[in-house]
């Protein structure tokens, strides 16, 4: 029953305990209430301007993926990237983004027909206007040693970004000049990033086209009936479309990665159920309820919006705050994919909280007892007359009697699951991501066999070409450098020269950054050293430099957050390191998993032997996002049971009774959503799909309905305790209703 919370308490509350309610005096809603009844009062306003921001918005949507960057992946300022832009202004091109022909024949390349297929090649990429120039094949440089292949290089003409989008008009037509006994094929970072992006994308649709109808019958199985599960789709096709116009359009002002709307896909969908869970569940509820004078509540719609707005709105609305203030974090990391990405993201994650705080409750005030229309049979939670659920309830006291036994249990077992996380390696991707049939890795293949295993991942040195025979000779004698052809001067007299070397090991081998490192230490200071794979190093030293500080900035804003919302000191500390618990454990599995390759077999992988180098710092932020969102909705419902009756035993079990079997329900989605990227094709996914799972899985099961209010347990009214001092300056912000 809701009333002020001053008419329950008891004679002598604790001292810790608030002194009010949640509604203003006299019962009038608060701002999200009065939010709630304004969209309920305004249905057709509401209706038509999301129509228009929908229709609007999604028009652009179709070009989505022609319209975003397939590159970005640089650390930005680094010395690779700086010899990347010199050597496109002054050597026509012949940069990291240059596109690589291969011509590999069964007969030397001198034949007239291979000399066909070379001129044929050469025709086709000069006629891009992306293309700078092409240089044909030299003798002793580009032809193999046994005179079977031959290298022709497009010069980049145009940014990184514009480059892959010339590799994904021209390596199919190139592939098409192969002839019996004569294979063409377009390679080098270009290329593998439009081959990467394109599988990474076919696989996110796959899943996304698998997750639906699993998505669909859990959502079934929650609600009760098929409108109310409807209602989280229609949140999450409303943010989909609107955010997917608004990043093509943003594209038209800077880049922005086509990661990033697969990410906000996968986030769209995720928390657009786990915000309409939490709404749909306490509004029924409040619909069913009595009112404060006794009389049946079931159609007064309107009033179950302002009550729901104002208990469960305010812990979306932080849940929401959580998520973006946590993926914020990934701006720190100078790499315009990563912060492309985040940006993405964030933005779907406001247009779904803009859409669950204004039309979820248009929709249903508008429904009202008809949420609960085509009920499944002997649905329990369609019919229901509370939000809380007996078995959850059961569960909640079950925790208060033996908290240690099961505390200690779901502790141990994230431990253990987190301790592999010590031996994680992680590293750029190697060019075993892509499918084999790709044409990056044909051509990386066919250069590999006739050049050597270092030829792929070719350095470039730039030095002053005063020094330049200096150069080459200590390049050449460098431990780890099969070969250093001779310093070619730039052509426009800016006083720069290039060499280009070729390591003995594979450029995903770990051996290459002691290489590297021992040319730039040895070197003179103005020579830089640079090319595709070193700029993959410089890019996994920059994201191991910046992990520690997002982690950082990540926690330390989320406890911030969780302080001045729940004003309470303890519980908010204990939330967010709680939070870290579930993360270690999916690094851990992810170490058992992709570095040392087990279940390999069954998820249809080869192992590289290391975790991919921007899987800790994104994913973390990721998950620690996620966790915050089922930790703000669990300790929200604490607080407002906590406020109302201030007993700690009422606020622990009175929140895994009303908010566990959305938790439980909300997770079940995700794990089947993050799950089936495990099923996809390239590794990134798999990697994103088990890491995101099972973080996920944990979180729920072993945190959030066990560790958490275990220790609501155990710390009692110190949980809910706020220092006088941090009283006076915090907000006042509660979560119970009048």
């Amino acid at each position: 029953m809701n009333r002020p919370a001053e008419a329950v308490r008891p004679a002598a509350p604790p001292p810790d305990a608030p002194a009010s309610g949640g509604a203003p005096e006299g019962g009038r809603p608060g701002p999200l209430g009065r939010l709630g009844v304004w969209s309920t009062r305004h249905f057709k306003a509401v209706l038509v301007g999301w129509l228009i921001v929908v229709i609007g918005l999604g028009a652009f949507a179709p070009k989505v993926t022609t319209a975003l960057s397939g590159a970005g992946w640089q650390a930005n300022g680094s010395q690779s990237v700086q010899v990347r832009e010199l050597a496109e202004q002054h050597f026509a091109g012949n940069a990291s983004s240059a596109i690589q022909i291969v011509v590999a024949a069964d007969r030397p390349v001198t034949d007239p027909a291979v000399q066909q297929v070379i001129t044929a090649a050469g025709d086709l990429a000069a006629a891009d206007p992306r293309v700078s120039t092409v240089i044909a094949p030299q003798p002793g440089a580009t032809i193999s040693p046994d005179g079977r292949t031959a290298v022709l290089l497009a010069g980049a003409k145009a940014s990184p970004d514009d480059m892959v989008r010339a590799a994904d008009d021209l390596k199919e037509p190139l592939g098409a000049l192969s002839t019996d006994g004569v294979g063409v094929h377009a390679t080098g970072a270009s290329v593998l990033w439009s081959d990467f992006n394109k599988a990474n994308h076919d696989a996110m649709m796959k899943s996304e086209f698998m997750s639906w109808p699993v998505t669909l019958a859990i959502l079934v199985l929650a609600f009760g009936s098929l409108v109310a599960a409807g209602l989280p789709l229609l949140l999450t096709m409303a943010g989909l479309a609107a955010s997917a116009g608004s990043l093509v359009l943003i594209s038209h002002l800077f880049p922005v990665s086509v990661w990033a709307m697969n990410f906000a896909m996968m986030f769209a969908l995720a928390l657009g159920i786990d915000y309409a869970l939490f709404l749909v569940v306490r509004f029924r509820a409040a619909r069913r309820a009595p009112t404060a004078r006794g009389t049946a509540g079931a159609a007064d719609a309107v009033r179950a919006v302002a009550e729901t707005m104002d208990t469960a709105g305010k812990a979306v609305l932080l849940s929401g705050a959580t998520v973006l203030i946590s993926l914020s974090a990934v701006m720190l990391v100078p790499s315009p994919a990563f912060r492309s990405m985040a940006g993405g993201i964030m933005l779907a994650v406001l247009f779904v909280l803009a859409a669950t705080l204004t039309l979820l409750p248009a929709v249903l005030g508008r429904l009202g007892h008809r949420v609960d229309a085509l009920a499944l049979p002997r649905s329990r939670s369609a019919r229901s007359d509370t939000s809380a659920s007996p078995r959850f309830a059961a569960w909640g006291e079950r925790l208060w009697k033996h908290p240690l036994g099961y505390g200690a249990l779901a502790l141990a077992a994230l431990i253990a699951l987190a301790a592999p996380v010590i031996g994680l390696r992680t590293a750029m991707p190697s060019i075993t991501v892509l499918p084999e049939d790709a044409s990056a890795r044909a051509g990386y293949t066919a250069v590999q066999q006739a050049f050597g295993p270092g030829a792929p991942g070719t350095l470039q040195i730039l030095t002053p070409t005063d020094r330049a025979a200096d150069v080459t000779a200590r390049v050449a004698a460098t431990p780890g450098i099969a070969a250093a052809m001779p310093a070619q001067p730039a052509a426009d007299g800016s006083g720069w020269s290039m060499i280009q070397a070729v390591p003995t090991v594979d450029p995903s081998s770990p051996d290459l950054s002691g290489t590297v490192h021992t040319l730039r230490a040895e070197l003179p200071a103005d020579t830089m050293v640079g090319g595709a794979a070193v700029e993959n190093l410089d890019l996994q030293h920059l994201l191991t430099e910046k992990t520690p500080l997002v982690i950082g900035v990540v926690m330390a804003l989320g406890f911030l957050l969780l302080l001045a919302a729940l004003r309470a000191p303890l519980i908010a500390a204990l939330g967010t390191a709680a939070s870290l618990l579930s993360t270690g454990a999916a690094f851990g599995v992810a170490r058992l998993v992709f570095q040392d390759g087990h279940g390999a077999g069954l998820l249809g992988f080869t192992p590289q032997g290391f975790l991919d180098g921007w899987a800790p710092v994104f994913f973390f932020a990721m998950i620690f996002a996620i966790a915050m969102d089922y930790t703000v909705f669990l300790l929200a419902s604490a607080k407002e049971h906590y406020e109302r009756t201030g007993d700690p035993k009422a606020a622990m079990t009175g929140a895994l009774a009303h908010s566990g079997r959305v938790v439980f329900a909300a997770a079940g989605v995700m794990v089947a959503v993050f799950f089936t990227f495990a099923l996809s094709g390239p590794l990134p996914p798999k990697e994103m799909g088990i890491v995101l799972g099972t973080a996920v899985l944990l979180d729920a099961a072993l945190v959030r309905l066990v560790l958490l209010p275990v220790l609501l347990r155990l710390t009692g009214h110190a949980a809910w305790h706020t220092p006088r001092w941090l009283d006076r300056v915090l907000p006042r912000i509660t979560f119970s209703h009048d």
